[in-house]
């Protein structure tokens, strides 16, 4: 399956694929058998062959010594890392362009280009479980105090909190001039007030935990307040449009592996002195996989070509929420099918399709469900009509 990509995606897209490849799947299974984790001299050695390949720098501007790489080929990088099971390729973090947009220099030099150098780990404490897909919902609130905020509000499912050294939070601002519209956040872990409510199990096994923290009167300085009162939820939007799309390339990756790991299995198990790969039943279950994803590749490369375009930002948000719909949809169907084809060996934890048949449940829910992305579109077409999505 080839989609024309430009000669610098084709570079990175090898560059990717030896990476996940030849430094991460061999870990696989060790990570799956021991609740994520992997031996602490070959995480380090992920993270820094990460850095040195240049991954955390992908989207980080050429002025603050980044890539800058077009979004299509962010992408494609994205899809040969989502070959990958157990999180290992979540060895980076990863410094997105709307932050240098949106942060004070003072910001950018403290929270932000530290994690292009692997100084710093982030993570965003936005879900609540109230509101959960609906952000605009959340009851966590911003009350100015002098020159601080505080901050009081529960957040759920804040991924990597137990690898993080610093939150990026939303709240709902309690008072003045915006009151009621949100701010978003940079809040060091060891400020007072900051309490570890408990890291759940989830059916995957990652080692980046997606904990619950209460925040009780956490006194954030103004200048940790990112951009200006009321411009929370646009860069927010800015980080869904991003992690939506990398989610639907990531899909991609996945699904090409199951395929490729299910035609191999297939041509060489043997069942009644044929190969299973010889029964329609399996070859038509194998061939609505391929189309799928085919199908998936072109919506999620088109997808991320538009913002390369600089196309209208309410286009890329319902582009962003088709792919994602589509991706991790098609990707779920996939990994069943596939399940289906390994037969009694598709349920076992060592098989890399019972791995993403659990892993892969989840990118319909988190960034914004299934339903919401179908709300999104729905929403698009209905006041603008198809031409224009």
């Amino acid at each position: 399956m080839d989609v024309q990509l430009p000669e610098e995606a084709r570079l990175w897209q090898a560059r990717a694929r030896q990476f996940a490849d030849e430094e991460l799947l061999p870990w696989e299974v060790e990570a799956e058998l021991n609740d994520g984790c992997v031996p602490a001299a070959i995480r380090s050695r992920h993270k820094q062959l990460a850095r040195e390949i240049g991954l955390s720098a992908m989207d980080v501007p050429r002025a603050w010594g980044g890539l800058e790489l077009p979004v299509l080929t962010q992408a494609v990088v994205w899809e040969q890392l989502g070959r990958i099971t157990n999180a290992l390729a979540w060895c980076f973090s990863e410094p997105q362009r709307w932050m240098f947009d949106a942060c004070t220099q003072a910001q950018i030099e403290r929270y932000v280009l530290p994690l292009m150098r692997g100084e710093r780990q982030e993570c965003y404490a936005i879900t609540e479980s109230g509101p959960g897909s609906d952000v605009d919902a959340i009851q966590a609130t911003a009350r100015r105090s002098a020159d601080d905020y505080l901050l009081d509000g529960e957040k759920w499912y804040v991924t990597s909190a137990n690898f993080a050294d610093y939150f990026i939070f939303q709240a709902r601002l309690a008072d003045g001039p915006a009151a009621g519209q949100h701010a978003l956040f940079f809040v060091d872990k060891d400020t007072p007030g900051i309490e570890l409510v408990r890291s759940p199990r989830f059916s995957h096994s990652y080692a980046a935990h997606h904990c619950e923290y209460r925040f009780t009167a956490v006194p954030v300085p103004a200048d940790n307040r990112i951009g200006a009162e009321g411009d929370g939820m646009a860069y927010t939007h800015s980080w869904f449009r991003h992690e939506r799309l990398m989610i639907a390339a990531r899909c991609c990756g996945a699904a090409a592996r199951l395929i490729e790991e299910a035609g191999t299995f297939a041509r060489n198990r043997t069942v009644g002195g044929e190969p299973l790969s010889a029964y329609q039943a399996i070859q038509f279950m194998l061939a609505d996989s391929v189309t799928e994803l085919w199908a998936a590749r072109l919506v999620t490369f088109e997808a991320a070509a538009a913002h390369d375009r600089g196309e209208d930002v309410k286009s890329l948000h319902t582009r962003c929420s088709v792919a994602k719909l589509y991706a991790s949809e098609m990707a779920n169907r996939v990994a069943d099918r596939v399940v289906q084809i390994f037969g009694g060996r598709g349920y076992m934890r060592e098989n890399v399709a019972e791995r993403f048949y659990r892993e892969l449940r989840v990118d319909r829910i988190w960034e914004g469900s299934s339903e919401i992305q179908r709300l999104i579109i729905a929403n698009r077409l209905l006041k603008r009509g198809l031409d224009a999505m």
